[in-house]
């Protein structure tokens, strides 16, 4: 079977599908067919007044010839019966390539319900959000050349923008053709333009005046049925090829127009009544808006009774005909009396209408109507109203036909909701929130939800500027809505549903177990839709309980997302509602919310208390860039919040497969990395001290991380890099010591400790610190909770935690005295812990004990390493094995006893740090050395391993540099590069297999010795590379007599097989081309990867450094400032005060600290003045809510 056959065959079963799939429509869809021969005088008894010859009528219609003699005027209700269609289905233009266009033949007596339903369903047209009805224009009549620049420019491209459809004629006549190229010259843009809508054009048309019609005739339907037009300048009535679908209304009549009138004015009228919205919500009624173009005196017949249909209508002025017409009666009759019409009207009806002035009173009594509904027309004019866009004047024209001398916003609630389909904020401003209209909540409600689901960023902030309470809207229910909205492409769309599967299932095993009886109830509050309404409208009720909740997804859902995102960094979120611990992972947890979800769930009526941060997390995981930096503005945390969502976004990326969207949610996450930069820095350009307790204070909102541990998760290092992260860290790292101290006066002062007591090494004064801090003190002092009084506390060790407490339970008034240094010890006592309880003592100490133990180890492997006991292990070495024990215990402490995390996140936090593997290894190391010299027969295999493990060892002194500026930097390097080795490495091993086994192969065709041609295919190639070639094996030319053999038994026994000289040339060859190939190429594209690392980190060096120093400082902030193995006396004291004396720590991991928020507005103006710049000063000043809300952070 040959192509052409396979492709008849499978259009064949595309049409037999298709047929059956519409082989119902004549079973609802009639045509009407002539039953009464009413003869036309005008032809001698050949034709019918409807149209068709004598012949073309069927029997049973000439029947009764004395009832049709009687009667002088053939009507289609009387003269014509319905029967099943003939004519439906899809028609294919010849000559416009495979696009085809649904058709449908129909009686004018139809209803418009099935005709609708047929087109939105099985014709799969979109839903319209506007139909504009084109009107006029009828006939050959040339068009003026504006009219068809409104057609091209205007009408299509609104509809394109508002999801419109457009009704016209449909035919390749008047008004219709015009339509049709216009639709057609968008048609051909769009197709090069991604993203641009379809226009959906239909037409509506008079079958009998159709031209070759009967080429649509199938009983059974055509898939497709084949059009043709022979002559386009003679047959203008053909169908129009630019047409998406076509109505053909039958009143039984041929060559005869008008009869399509009636049924599409109905049709109209049926689609204004009803409703689309955002996902099939509802929530919209459809606007049906008639455009008038010129027209004839019939058009008035027709805006009359659509008037009455409240359908609105826009005329165009200067078209012509009764558009010009209407234009100026509208004009005119503005200031005339009712009484005085008639005059008024007759002469502009024989101005426009010359040739009608026989029936003018019937055409004065259909003005005068429609003058009584003038409220529904709008006249636009090109010239005066050319600067605004088609689809403005549309909704204007929808505004106005609303407007009935009122200003009750339910009025307008309709026309809003369009405005928000169509993404129209400026007209919304402009004609609905002009102040004209007493806005509510409830007339909000629905369009903010329109808003935030399809992302209208600047709808969401006119209706809060407008008066809706975001508190009011967002409850927990309407959130979990907003998560089940989401996009069926979008990457937490896909996440939530994993999560949800994970319940379900165990909700699964749960019901094994046992089994409740459920309601199946299916009203809804605020989490959902219930019958007759939009699935967002608030109730106010309570919901019943329904299994089909917890078969959604739930806030439980999201908050395992966020964890999953976030990790460790802060506490999960939603818990409260939810009625969970702080642990929502356990299977426990899983049972408590299917059984919570099962329930009545009270708490989706309940208010997010952080409306603004909730709807931030909710547009950030959606990579909604502009709506989520409307939020961020909007939620305050400023900093923090940029910061989390720059972590959030950063793990999406990893998790996206589509690269366009992966690159913009890392452009996101750095967007957000620089709006907190800018933020922090105004803060600190304003005052030093209160920006630097911001970067150490537990956020309530984002589960009490500190900023500092969000941008160490989110990889900020453009935020580590900032001043005032650094001025605080470096603070933090020299503890009560002034940061110019010199390093070698530290270094004096750990061999002769007295020196501290002298002005060698200067401090830092409580008191100054006191006064420095005593007028942000006296702003807070109203703060309940624990506050920072000043970074001493940052910098306090363990032991301090009584002293503490008393220190603020003692100064809990209005004013702080200053508190002497000697007031809580002895001044030797307090110098003491000053020098010797800092950070950067700590690392000092730990860097010089280090260098001790390496050199003590270096010492027992090369001179005191003794034999198996009972003889050794020496002194030395006994001293180097309780070194390394108070090592372990240290890595211990930091491993299971650091944080309030649980075990296995702890242990998965510390093995994720690349040191930290480095000091486990070597930890393991040494056991295994130290078990295997312990017995003779592994003593030479144990002081192997240690020696490998001192190597291990005097690497983890490279980490010592990441304090150093300069230095710190090329450790990054040096990783980048270590990982580049590997690719190249990769490549080299190609090569190196390659050239070893033909070379080994060549040479050595006798070896029989697998450890041998190990060796000679791996090793020796390698060292090819470094120029160690023996030349007198390759080369024949250069070989010398040596003891070797060819016999295989002798070789098996082990001797020295002789190297074979066949070939030799083919050797020779391979070793250059495998010497040009690694030498030349590898190499250089080595060194090439090197360059580029080095270049891309040596240009952002200071970023990189700062970043690492980070986690130095961190590290040594923990640690007790003792160094092993004196170590093992600050965990015996640590042990004691926790276990025994149970003292809790009060020393903060990470910086980390609760404040709580209590200043006054007046003080955020004194001392935040500069921020005011960063944001909108109007909106800022003249909003106090938008205030506090925006700068909420920088407050606390």
């Amino acid at each position: 079977m040959n192509e052409k056959d396979k492709e008849n065959e499978g259009e064949g079963v595309q049409t037999k599908k298709n047929e059956k799939d519409q082989s119902w429509i004549p079973k609802i869809i009639r045509k009407r067919v002539c039953s009464s021969f009413i003869e036309d005088t005008f032809s001698n008894g050949a034709m019918c007044q409807c149209g068709n010859k004598r012949e073309d009528h069927e029997p049973v219609a000439m029947e009764d010839n004395f009832g049709a003699a009687i009667v002088s005027r053939w009507d289609s209700a009387q003269h014509s019966t319905e029967v099943p269609t003939d004519a439906f289905g899809e028609v294919e233009f010849a000559g416009a390539g495979k696009r085809q266009s649904h058709f449908l033949r129909l009686s004018c007596d139809s209803d418009p319900q099935v005709v609708y339903n047929i087109m939105t369903t099985s014709w799969a047209l979109p839903l319209p959000n506007l139909v504009v009805s084109v009107v006029g224009g009828e006939g050959r009549a040339k068009m003026k050349s504006w009219v068809k620049d409104v057609l091209r420019q205007g009408l299509v491209r609104a509809a394109q923008s508002t999801g419109a459809w457009i009704l016209t004629g449909g035919l390749r006549e008047g008004i219709g053709h015009y339509v049709g190229e216009a639709v057609r010259d968008h048609a051909t843009a769009s197709s090069s333009s991604q993203g641009i809508a379809q226009v959906v054009a239909l037409g509506i048309a008079p079958w009998g005046m159709v031209h070759n019609r009967e080429q649509l005739v199938s009983k059974q339907g055509s898939f497709p049925a084949k059009y043709f037009v022979q002559n386009t300048s003679r047959d203008s009535f053909c169908l129009d090829k630019n047409y998406q679908a076509f109505l053909l209304v039958d009143d039984g009549t041929v060559g005869c127009g008008g009869g399509e009138t009636a049924f599409r004015a109905r049709l109209e009228e049926y689609i204004s009544h009803q409703r689309t919205g955002i996902y099939g919500s509802g929530n919209i009624e459809i606007p049906v808006l008639c455009l008038l173009i010129s027209g004839e005196t019939n058009m008035l017949e027709r805006v009359d009774r659509s008037l009455q249909n409240c359908i609105p209508w826009l005329v165009l002025a200067g078209s012509g005909g009764a558009a010009d017409f209407l234009c100026e009666v509208l004009g005119e009759s503005s200031v005339a009396e009712e009484n005085e019409l008639h005059e008024v009207l007759h002469e502009p009806l024989c101005k426009h209408f010359p040739k009608d002035t026989n029936i003018l009173p019937l055409l004065t009594e259909r003005a005068v109507s429609i003058l009584k509904n003038r409220d529904l027309i709008t006249v636009y004019d090109v010239e005066q109203d050319a600067s605004e866009d088609f689809d403005t004047v549309i909704l204007k024209a929808l505004v106005k036909a609303c407007k009935r001398q009122t200003s009750d916003a339910s009025e307008y609630i309709e026309e809003l909701r369009l405005a928000v389909a169509w993404n129209r904020v400026d007209i919304a401003k402009s004609e609905l929130f002009n102040g004209d209209v007493q806005w509510k909540y409830e007339d909000l409600e629905d369009s903010m939800t329109d808003a935030l689901v399809n992302d209208k960023s600047q709808f969401v902030r006119l209706f809060t500027e407008s008066g809706l309470n975001i508190l009011e809207y967002l409850t927990y229910g309407r959130l979990e809505q907003l998560y089940r909205a989401l996009p069926a492409n979008c990457l937490v769309r896909q996440l939530l549903e994993h999560r949800l599967s994970e319940r379900q299932e165990t909700n699964r095993d749960h019901s094994q177990e046992s089994s409740t009886p459920f309601s199946h109830a299916t009203s809804f509050s605020s989490s959902g839709p219930s019958p007759g309404t939009s699935p967002w409208t608030s109730t106010g009720t309570a919901p019943r309980p329904t299994p089909r909740r917890a078969k959604m997804v739930s806030l439980f859902e999201v908050s395992k997302v966020l964890c999953d995102l976030l990790g460790d960094v802060c506490e999960p979120f939603y818990c409260q509602p939810l009625e969970l611990s702080n642990k929502p992972n356990t299977r426990q947890s899983l049972k408590h919310v299917n059984k919570l979800l099962l329930g009545d769930c009270m708490y989706l009526q309940h208010r997010c208390p952080s409306p603004w941060s909730c709807l931030f997390i909710w547009a950030v995981l959606q990579n909604r860039k502009e709506m989520a930096t409307y939020f961020w503005e909007m939620a305050g945390e400023s900093v923090i919040s940029g910061l989390a969502a720059c972590k959030i976004l950063r793990e999406l990326s990893r998790l996206e497969s589509e690269t366009e969207t992966k690159l913009a949610m890392k452009e996101l996450a750095m967007h957000f990395e620089n709006l907190a930069y800018g933020v922090f820095s105004e803060c600190y350009r304003s005052s030093e001290s209160r920006s630097f307790k911001l970067l150490i204070r537990g956020s309530p909102v984002w589960g009490r991380a500190t900023c500092l541990q969000m941008a160490t998760v989110a990889d900020a290092r453009l935020f580590f890099s900032h001043d005032g992260v650094q001025s605080l860290l470096s603070q933090i790292w020299w503890g009560e010591m002034d940061r110019s101290t010199e390093v070698w006066k530290l270094m004096v002062s750990f061999f002769c400790p007295l020196l501290i007591y002298t002005n060698l090494i200067k401090f830092r004064q409580l008191e100054e610190e006191l006064k420095e801090e005593e007028p942000a003190a006296r702003e807070m002092d109203s703060t309940d909770g624990d506050t920072v009084y000043s970074l001493r506390e940052i910098t306090k060790n363990e032991e301090d935690a009584e002293e503490l407490r008393t220190l603020k339970s003692t100064h809990k008034g209005r004013r702080r005295p200053p508190i002497p240094p000697d007031s809580s010890r002895p001044f030797i006592v307090f110098r003491w812990r000053q020098f010797w309880f800092a950070p950067v003592t700590a690392f000092l100490g730990n860097v010089l004990m280090y260098f001790l133990f390496l050199l003590l180890f270096a010492t027992v492997l090369l001179a005191d390493f003794q034999p198996p006991p009972p003889t050794g292990p020496s002194p030395l070495e006994l001293v180097l094995y309780f070194w390394v024990f108070t090592l372990v215990c240290e890595e211990l402490r930091q491993t299971f006893f650091l944080g309030n995390l649980p075990l296995l996140q702890r242990m998965r936090k510390y093995i994720q740090d690349m040191w930290n593997k480095m000091d486990l290894s070597a930890i393991m190391l040494f056991l295994i050395g130290l078990c295997c010299r312990m017995f003779p027969y592994s003593y030479s295999f144990g002081r192997a391993v240690l020696c490998v493990d001192f190597m291990v060892f005097t690497l983890r002194l490279i980490h010592i540099f990441a304090v150093h500026k300069q230095l710190g930097p090329k450790l990054i390097i040096v990783e980048k590069m270590v990982k580049d080795v590997f690719f190249f490495l990769f490549f080299l091993g190609v090569w190196l297999l390659a050239y070893g086994v033909a070379n080994e192969a060549l040479l050595y065709p006798y070896e029989a010795r697998p450890e041998w041609i190990f060796r000679r295919v791996f090793y020796r190639p390698y060292l090819h590379i470094f120029g160690q070639i023996p030349l007198d094996e390759i080369d024949a030319a250069k070989r010398t007599m040596k003891n070797c053999t060819t016999n295989h038994e002798l070789i098996k026994l082990g001797a020295e097989p002789c190297t074979s000289g066949y070939a030799n040339w083919l050797v020779i060859i391979l070793l250059v081309i495998y010497l040009l190939v690694a030498n030349i190429v590898l190499l250089n594209l080595l060194i090439a990867m090197f360059s580029y690392t080095f270049s891309k980190v040596q240009e952002r060096s200071d970023i990189y450094w700062k970043f690492q120093r980070y986690n130095l400082i961190v590290e040594y902030h923990s640690r007790p400032a003792l160094a092993p193995p004196f170590i093992i006396l600050s965990h015996l004291n640590l042990f004691i005060k926790r276990n025994i004396r149970k003292v809790p720590s009060v020393k903060i991991q990470h910086f980390s600290r609760v404040l709580q928020h209590c200043a006054p507005l007046q003080y955020i103006k004194l001392h935040y003045s500069p921020l005011l710049s960063f944001f909108d000063p109007p909106l800022l000043l003249g909003r106090r809510p938008l205030f506090r809300s925006a700068y909420s952070l920088h407050t606390r």
